[in-house]
């Protein structure tokens, strides 16, 4: 194992299926687990709106920077590691919130996230890889050199290896607890605090018997006003009541 796949095992890769068996490449496991986040914006690949989650992130999240990655076909990507797998539900959570938060203005058609719920076919190629068809490359790239790569999002010859190791080695990984902070940050303000239940939930004192646990989980998860991440956690709640 190289240094450059020493750094993707690192931030990237989940264990093997098979401990007897080298690390498989794997950015999903069977069971939907993750640790790679990717967003990408393409056609045009605009660092100026990218940009915007990549700063974002840090200076109003607390998080690591992401990797920056030209896809090697049409646009930019960002590359999130998680120190810890979680579902992709969790995960597509998570980065459509950053994409309301940062990219309110972008059109759909030109954002693609792995995992998501309205594109779970689409996976990203892992980083870096040669583009079938074509001598175009991908690659992660340094932040000052993001915009040169604007009409261009891709390399034209391999790069090297110890150059994409150097560019990830500098890179840390989201800690569950950051994850989770980030979280209640990126709520929209009239959302319902984590530990409180939501208004069409709640009860006046004296106003009705005691609220069966599994109904109210139930109508948690129905509610669309409720926020995604809490409508997750009543969904895993109501899964170990069965």
């Amino acid at each position: 194992m190289n240094r450059l796949e020493s750094e993707l095992q690192r931030l990237y890769l989940l264990p093997p299926s098979d401990p007897a068996e080298a690390a498989d490449r794997r950015l999903i496991s069977e069971r939907g687990d993750v640790r790679a986040l990717v967003l990408e914006l393409a056609r045009p690949a605009d660092w100026d709106a990218l940009s915007r989650v990549w700063q974002g992130v840090q200076a109003e999240l607390g998080l690591p920077a992401p990797a920056i990655a030209v896809s090697g076909s049409d646009g930019l990507q960002l590359w999130f590691s998680l120190q810890d797998a979680v579902s992709t539900a969790r995960a597509a959570a998570f980065l459509s919130q950053l994409r309301s938060r940062y990219l309110p203005g972008v059109a759909p058609m030109r954002l693609r996230c792995m995992p998501s719920t309205a594109e779970p076919s689409w996976r990203a190629a892992l980083v870096p890889a040669q583009q079938a068809g074509t001598e175009n490359w991908s690659a992660f790239v340094a932040p000052d050199l993001a915009p040169v790569f604007a009409d261009t999002p891709w390399l034209d010859i391999p790069p090297g290896v110890e150059g994409q190791a150097d560019l990830l080695a500098r890179l840390k990984s989201i800690k569950p607890d950051a994850l989770d902070a980030a979280f209640q940050r990126l709520q929209p303000p009239d959302a319902p605090a984590p530990d409180a239940p939501p208004s069409s939930a709640r009860t006046e004192p004296g106003g009705g018997p005691d609220v069966d646990p599994a109904r109210f989980l139930q109508q948690v998860l129905n509610d669309e006003s409720v926020a995604l991440p809490l409508r997750i956690e009543a969904a895993k709640a109501l899964l170990r009541r069965t």
